[in-house]
């Protein structure tokens, strides 16, 4: 593996980490806005579509980035970094246990 195609996989995978970070914290603060939307449905709408436009955008833009080899190697580069921004999103906004049941566990 020569030094460019290693530079390109580490740069898609910081890209598909922003991508992840951009997708699943979007839906958060969606998520978040939705009590407070005059028209939910359509803050969740367009939400979800916009959030879907530039994720599919920037695998896009990682798939066909400077050159011609190594392709599917940047695709899957870029896919792990989402797949790391979902796990860290995920454990980092879900919310506490105690707040959903309106319990307090000591």
């Amino acid at each position: 593996m020569n030094q460019l195609l290693t530079f390109q996989l580490i740069a898609s995978c910081i890209a598909g980490t922003l991508l992840g970070v951009l997708f699943f914290g979007g839906l958060w603060y969606t998520i978040k806005q939705l009590p407070k939307a005059r028209h939910p449905w359509l803050l969740f709408l367009m939400s979800g579509m916009s959030r879907t436009l530039i994720t599919l955008a920037g695998f896009w833009f990682v798939g066909i980035w400077l050159s011609e080899t190594g392709r599917w190697q940047r695709m899957v580069a870029c896919l792990l970094g989402f797949i790391i921004a979902r796990y860290v999103c995920t454990r980092q906004l879900r919310p506490d246990n105690s707040t959903i049941s309106g319990e307090t566990f000591s």
